[in-house]
């Protein structure tokens, strides 16, 4: 599939080949630079744009000859303020948007106190939403994207403008989606949302696939799976034989001490000897271990491609 755009005279190509599918049951996270196309990409499944080139599928219905099917089957929750008609109540917001995702009349009527109150909106649901607050806002977004009970769901930065509490109440109600067999494709730059939701990620560099790999495969792209930085006081140890899967940076003079960072690729008991008679032989002051994350990979990647 291909997306390009025609500004003045000049083309300009937003995505091209990109082919991947969505499993149901199934997280998949879409990470990338400014500019990469990740907005363009859930404009095309939310059928708000079509693709230049290429056939795309959504529970079975092609975004250009069945919009309408594509529409009925999926949720879609944007991060901020977009969409929502602000003169509107929270209530009839939900209605409206609940009867554009072709939910009957007797359904919405059974599930809109139910879904007002999943959101903690049931004692602000007549209030117009030019009233509501930013975290207020955002629940109403989540509100809208899950009356439908869809089939396939498309988070864009769903977690912005809202408490922890919030945020932890949305990734369940993701987790409880995904295990009801719903697709769901998300993007944000919240490293939890990531982390505690995705099963997949795809990157996405200048329109095209770079990387689409498993959660744990893409994070071991960034070369270790854990840092572990030692601080002391004195002369600092020689770091001596490296065994295999442990690489050190440095040992660097620190305010008036000295630092040691190890790149682990892995834990054994090689790896537990050496760190144990290293700092055995040492005045340590601390001993920090940092696993490796999402945004390491990410960052080594862009990088990488870039």
């Amino acid at each position: 599939m291909a997306r390009w755009f025609d500004v003045k005279r000049a083309r300009v190509t937003a995505l091209e080949s990109v082919s991947f599918e969505i499993r149901a049951g199934e997280v998949v996270t879409v990470l990338g630079t400014n500019g990469a196309g990740k907005t363009t990409l859930t404009k095309i499944l939310s059928t708000l744009l079509l693709p230049s080139r290429g056939t795309v599928l959504v529970n079975g219905h092609d975004v250009a000859a069945d919009p309408r099917g594509a529409r009925a089957a999926t949720g879609v929750i944007f991060g901020g303020d977009r969409g929502l008609y602000t003169r509107l109540s929270g209530r009839d917001n939900l209605r409206f948007f609940g009867m554009l995702s072709g939910v009957g009349r007797r359904d919405l009527r059974q599930r809109l106190p139910g879904a007002l109150e999943q959101v903690g909106l049931a004692g602000a649901a007549d209030r117009a939403v030019e009233t509501y607050s930013k975290g207020m806002r955002q629940r109403l977004h989540i509100a809208i994207g899950l009356i439908g009970r869809p089939r396939v769901l498309l988070l864009d930065e769903p977690t912005v403008g809202l408490d922890p509490v919030e945020a932890q109440r949305l990734r369940a109600a993701v987790a409880d989606l995904r295990a009801d067999g719903a697709a769901i494709m998300l993007t944000s730059h919240n490293l939890l949302d990531v982390e505690r939701l995705a099963d997949r990620v795809l990157m996405l560099r200048g329109g095209r696939i770079t990387h689409d790999l498993p959660l744990p495969e893409f994070v071991r792209q960034v070369g270790h799976t854990a840092t572990v930085t030692v601080r002391g006081r004195g002369r600092p140890p020689a770091p001596g034989a490296l065994p295999d899967g442990v690489t050190v940076s440095e040992v660097a003079d620190v305010d008036g001490g000295w630092e040691a960072t190890f790149y682990l690729r892995g834990w054994d008991r090689q790896t537990f000897d050496y760190l144990g008679g290293f700092m055995a032989d040492a005045d340590v002051l601390d001993c920090a271990v940092r696993e490796s994350r999402v945004d390491d990979a990410f960052a080594r990647l862009a990088g990488a491609v870039g």
